[in-house]
């Protein structure tokens, strides 16, 4: 089947998202910063405001784990702008290059909560490249749970056999695969290698 559909995800692709580019400058020491997020506001912790739930609710009960950590979790949600860089260029190029060639539909599906992604949409003008982008923490779903892809391929109108999906995270990536999906890996940032995934799947030259 010829690839129609090209599907990407967010951070680590487009956008540069660390907890650690805000909690360094919190807690002044990257070690304490780093242990903080591996053990208190951690990446499993932070998928519950991409699932759906709001950040009040996750800090608040977080807190009352955590006393001792309370006024530096209360910080989370109005830091959380501080903790995008910034747009990754590799990824960018990548879309605008596939968005210029006119041969595909692009479309995002991104973990990201429902209360922030106004901010990316207002911030990063590429995202408007999209013809539609499927939010994890709207559809109350989140990768990799099968059915976030099945949404997805319903939304957008299309067959996953037609469907090219691009992250970083290597378990989004086999639960695309499972779905029929072509799905390719963007690992340790290594756009080269990713662009030539896609090229072999599509037959577009960047």
């Amino acid at each position: 089947m010829t690839i129609k559909n090209i599907v990407f995800d967010f951070g680590g692709v487009l956008i540069d998202w660390n907890p650690r580019y805000f909690y360094n400058g919190v807690f002044g020491d990257p070690k304490k910063a780093d242990d903080f997020i591996k053990n208190i506001c951690t990446a499993e912790w932070n998928a519950q405001m991409d699932a759906g739930r709001t950040f009040a609710e996750c800090i608040a009960e977080l807190q009352q784990e955590h006393p001792e950590y309370a006024h530096e979790i209360g910080l989370y949600f109005m830091g959380w702008t501080k903790m995008i860089s910034g747009p990754i260029p590799e990824g960018v190029e990548m879309l605008k290059a596939l968005h210029a060639s006119g041969k595909f539909n692009l479309y995002g599906l991104t973990n990201w909560s429902a209360e922030t992604i106004g901010w990316a949409r207002k911030t990063f003008d590429f995202l408007q490249l999209f013809k539609l982008i499927v939010v994890s923490g709207e559809e109350r779903l989140i990768k990799p749970e099968p059915l976030l892809y099945q949404r997805m391929l319903f939304k957008t109108q299309s067959r996953a056999c037609e469907t090219l999906f691009i992250d970083d995270n290597i378990k989004n990536v086999r639960a695309a695969r499972a779905m029929g999906i072509t799905a390719v890996h963007l690992k340790d940032g290594d756009f080269a290698a990713a662009k030539a995934e896609i090229e072999q799947a599509t037959g577009f030259k960047f």
